[in-house]
């Protein structure tokens, strides 16, 4: 039987979630709710807000246009989120919000854009990262939203890293191709910062200052070139598999 009730629409909110709560819909959600998935009142929708779990609500209706959810039952209790950054080179438009999808469900907590020298997209629509980190956890069953922050350039991102974060940095020109053996090494349940650089590569004074991290892994995906979304989803599935939650 499945940890997880998929067949319930899934919902984040703001609010604090407690039984009895009323949750005010913004139009967004209640035309999603009413009109795409054709709930009636007394329809049970699934909430969670990061903070409090997650909660069995009802929808209900005032008038014809008034549409709230009343929070009733916690189905599951908050945990903490996996201590997992991902660092990558910003990507343009549609390979960015898969990025960021695939990022979330494999257990990234925060998200960090970094500025390289071969950066390809230098803006980043921080709102529609955002929206789609929360789409992911609301379709993914995830409790926890993935912190989504502004673009730094990278020597500032590296610097920014908390002493005893392990920093896994992987560069197609690592002499390690055994990157389970690399990760291996690590103690299980370290914080973690995985860094996937832009599809033009390091520079060579960008690649030295990233191997004077006291705390670098440097680790190669692989015999084939990957794309850097590719990359992303490479990259998170081998550290959680070896060295992450799923292990």
């Amino acid at each position: 039987m499945s940890r997880y009730d998929f067949r319930t629409p899934r919902l984040f909110v703001a609010p604090d979630l407690a039984p009895g709560g009323r949750i005010a819909l913004d139009k967004g959600q209640a035309n999603y709710l009413t009109n795409v998935l054709r709930l009636d009142a007394g329809d049970g929708v699934l909430v969670f807000n990061g903070r409090d779990g997650e909660w069995r609500a009802e929808l209900t209706r005032e008038g014809k246009k008034s549409v709230f959810l009343v929070v009733t039952e916690q189905t599951r209790p908050q945990h903490g989120a996996c201590d997992l950054h991902y660092l990558f080179a910003p990507l343009k438009h549609a390979r960015l919000d898969y990025m960021v999808q695939k990022a979330v469900e494999l257990g990234a907590s925060r998200l960090q854009p970094v500025i390289t020298r071969h950066t390809q997209a230098a803006r980043i629509n921080l709102d529609r990262m955002q929206a789609n980190a929360i789409e992911a956890a609301e379709q993914c069953g995830i409790l926890t939203i993935t912190e989504t922050c502004e673009p730094l350039p990278l020597a500032n991102a590296i610097a920014g890293l908390s002493a005893g974060r392990f920093l896994i940095f992987c560069d197609e020109d690592a002499e390690t191709h055994d990157p389970v053996a690399a990760l291996s090494r690590l103690p299980k349940g370290a914080p973690l910062a995985v860094l996937v650089g832009p599809e033009g590569g390091f520079a060579e004074d960008e690649r030295t200052l990233l191997l004077t991290h006291p705390s670098v892994v440097r680790l190669a995906l692989g015999p084939r070139i990957l794309r850097a979304d590719t990359a992303a989803v490479a990259a998170l599935a081998l550290v959680q598999a070896t060295v992450g939650d799923w292990s």
